[in-house]
């Protein structure tokens, strides 16, 4: 196995230490080999696992794309919409490498915990069977558990809108606000996230699943989150970009915020969480103002479908 970085940097540290300074004390088996050359990763390679942040996805896709045999498989595990097209990632790859077999593995898996060897369940997306259950063979092990799903567009849809609502809970949490708060932005932040899904043509039952009520609890509730910890600091007072900083890691959630809204009024869907998490985020509205117009709007029932008899 290879492993590929841009970062100089990052690669040295891998081969002197063989451990990440993001995950300390996860040791990396010796038998890695790491490298700055594109070509020796890709080469005679089955599968190629793409862990690229979305804002530079398409410009690492357009670099691979000469490198990449016809056929040859891309798993996708980073979360994200790329806010000037509205894909999602699997779509921006397979913009810039078409010949490429992309798929997608997501869920809620930490690394902080994956890396120590903690039981994690996840779902492979592939548009074909074949590809889906061979990607599931290579990763399964006694504590790495995976299924297999044909909705590519609702694993990612799930996997990247839950962030932002991560924000939110950290909002609430940075607040002060408890236990109460967190349950209700989960519920509704999963119906948001289906809301949306299933307009754009995701299958409702991927959101009840893994990768989304299951990627959204672990999000909002771990302080393993990036995006919870950002969201604790922006509810303290901070702006987003002090957020970022200080957590010194890439916060999928404010990239995805603004695509949300964006595919919020193609779709002609409400959004009311991720609504408030844009105008705390990019309009200077305060965290507190976003919960109470949250909490103080028109009277609603719960349950669309239900009667009174």
């Amino acid at each position: 196995m290879t492993v590929w970085s841009a970062v100089e940097k990052e690669i040295q540290m891998l081969k002197e230490q063989r451990e990440h300074k993001m995950l300390p004390g996860v040791k990396l088996p010796d038998e890695l080999i790491y490298t700055l050359d594109e070509k020796q990763a890709l080469t005679d390679k089955d599968i190629v696992v793409m862990a690229v942040a979305s804002s530079y996805t398409r410009k690492t896709a357009h670099a691979l794309a000469p490198l990449v045999k016809p056929g040859q498989i891309i798993v996708n595990v980073a979360k994200g919409i790329e806010e000037a097209t509205l894909m999602t990632l699997t779509q921006v790859i397979e913009d810039e490498i078409p010949t490429a077999d992309v798929a997608v593995l997501s869920g809620p898996s930490h690394a902080e915990e994956v890396g120590r060897g903690l039981p994690t369940s996840v779902v492979v997306g592939a548009k074909s069977q074949a590809t889906a259950e061979y990607v599931q063979s290579i990763f399964m092990s006694p504590v790495f558990r995976v299924y297999t799903s044909p909705d590519v567009l609702g694993i990612e849809l799930g996997s990247s809108l839950k962030n932002v609502v991560a924000l939110a809970a950290g909002i609430a949490d940075g607040l002060g606000y408890g236990d109460n708060a967190k349950a209700a932005l989960i519920t509704r932040g999963i119906t948001e996230i289906s809301r949306l899904g299933t307009a754009m043509g995701g299958k409702a039952e991927t959101f009840s699943g893994l990768t989304g009520i299951g990627d959204l609890i672990v999000t909002c509730a771990s302080m393993h989150s990036r995006n919870r910890r950002a969201g604790i600091l922006i509810g303290q007072g901070k702006t987003y970009q002090e957020a970022m900083e200080e957590v010194q890691q890439v916060v999928e959630g404010v990239y995805s915020a603004k695509a949300a809204m964006k595919l919020a009024e193609k779709y002609h869907v409400q959004l009311p969480i991720i609504e408030q998490v844009n105008k705390v985020l990019f309009e200077g509205k305060s965290a507190a103002d976003g919960v109470k117009e949250l909490m103080l709007r028109d009277k609603k029932s719960e349950v669309s479908v239900a009667s009174w008899n």
